[in-house]
């Protein structure tokens, strides 16, 4: 499934009514608190249908009230956070234990690094790797399977943006411009020789930091950087993503997806693009599928399918699972990607200082791209290699991979056995010697 980004939800059905405006927050707090005793009610149902003890669990009545008392339960639940539940990989053939440690940290986030309890080095090099995760409404969590993918041969770092709900108003603001600070800030933290990943929205702040530190002559700058899925310039094959955010405007968005974080939450009167608006759009953009896979859900619970059952828990505690944005961050960006495309035309700036990619000559470009994307179009990230103009061309490189959609871009069997890999070679390969000695082979040829 595709996750939205930004401009897709709040433009597709049920953002686009007054009704959501600053006191929506507070009407879907008190109906959420107001719904607490059926919940409770329901989970006890759940619970007394579903023990074995019970003559009535056995039988077909018994099993449909257990499978709807449980469908009602989690339909209208609130769901926090996910666990990263990642404690092994396997390195060099051997098991070895993962441990999650944060090594740097700000108000709006935390860079964890997944430290692997490794007895001998290595024989194969284990370049670091920073993975900048989206910011678009899901938790960083949701790259699990990303992540799991590069531990067996890499030192790996992942961004995990904090919820703006929890973030105190005395905390300060977060727009596009402190990202980018946040991004060169992590860079510097890790001491260089580093690969970036940018994992769909975070495409452009990467590029714009890489672009600032190459005008400033950093010496923390990546040694690669890999754009995935990202909307670089979103003028090429526009999704209906993009053309919505063109039509509605700026000020469409200011009106009526922003609002304030309510009581009692930590981030009180912080304004917010949220969480519950965004999961909105994410549904309503494959409204029959995920109907579709609720029914498929109390057809197994009824039949006793457990293992199918299962799966969908597993996917939709994580795709249920949305957190505030800055209102900030969230309207600039928008601004400056979706209606003004300012990087493209050379007019982004940050900190009053110009964003110009053809400062970037040091940094080894890949871009990745998914055919059936209908988020990021075909093309639009692609768009970084001319820009960068000054990057040699032995320095970089495009794939597009067939069969896959935005989600399939960074997870599932096609990441694992298709682009994972490509990825891991490039950085090998610009890891501080023989520059492109691997291109052909990189790209398939």
């Amino acid at each position: 499934m595709p996750i939205g980004e930004f401009g897709g939800a709040a433009a597709l059905p049920g953002g686009g009514s007054p009704f959501f405006s600053a006191p929506m927050y507070w009407f879907y707090e008190l109906g959420h608190a107001a719904l607490t005793p059926a919940r409770a009610f329901a989970d006890a149902g759940r619970i007394f249908y579903k023990n074995p003890a019970n003559p009535f669990a056995h039988t077909a009545a018994g099993k449909a009230a257990a499978a709807a008392f449980e469908l009602f339960e989690r339909t209208t639940r609130r769901y926090s956070q996910p666990e990263w539940g990642i404690d092994t990989t396997m390195v060099g053939g051997e098991r070895v234990g993962v441990h999650i440690v944060p090594v740097w940290e700000r108000p709006f986030c935390r860079l964890l690094r997944f430290e692997r309890a490794l007895e001998h080095a290595p024989k194969r090099p284990q370049p670091k790797l920073l993975i900048v995760a989206p910011m678009s409404g899901h938790y960083a969590t949701l790259l699990r399977g990303t992540v799991e993918a590069f531990l067996p041969n890499h030192d790996v770092y992942i961004t995990e943006w904090v919820d703006a709900r929890m973030v105190p108003v005395a905390d300060g603001r977060f727009d596009l411009d402190d990202y980018i600070d946040y991004v060169i800030s992590m860079l510097h933290a890790l001491g260089g020789n580093t690969h970036v990943v940018a994992v769909c929205q975070p495409s452009v702040p990467v590029l714009a930091a890489v672009a600032r530190m190459e005008a400033e002559g950093d010496a923390y700058v990546p040694l690669t950087m890999t754009l995935m899925g990202g909307p670089i310039d979103t003028r090429e094959h526009p999704t209906v993503v993009n053309k919505l955010a063109e039509q509605r405007g700026i000020d469409w968005f200011r009106r009526h997806v922003i609002t304030k974080v309510p009581f009692p939450h930590p981030g009180f009167m912080r304004d917010v693009y949220p969480g519950f608006l965004q999961l909105n759009g994410f549904v309503t953009m494959n409204l029959d599928r995920h109907i579709d896979a609720h029914r498929n859900l109390f057809r197994h619970l009824v039949e006793g399918d457990g293992d199918s059952a299962m799966k969908h828990r597993e996917f939709y505690d994580e795709y249920l699972a949305v957190m505030d944005l800055s209102a900030e961050f969230y309207l600039q960006t928008v601004e400056t990607v979706f209606i003004r495309h300012d990087l493209p035309k050379g007019r982004m700036t940050h900190r009053g200082k110009p964003v110009d990619l053809s400062k970037i000559t040091r940094v080894a470009l890949l871009t990745i791209e998914g055919e059936h994307d209908d988020i990021s179009g075909v093309g639009q990230t692609q768009a970084a290699h001319g820009l960068c103009v000054n990057i040699p061309e032995e320095n970089k490189m495009h794939y597009l991979q067939p069969g896959v959609g935005h989600y399939g871009v960074f997870n599932g069997s096609r990441f694992r056995s298709e682009i994972a890999p490509r990825i891991s070679d490039f950085a090998l390969s610009h890891n501080g010697q023989g520059k492109g000695s691997r291109r052909k082979a990189l790209a398939g040829a």
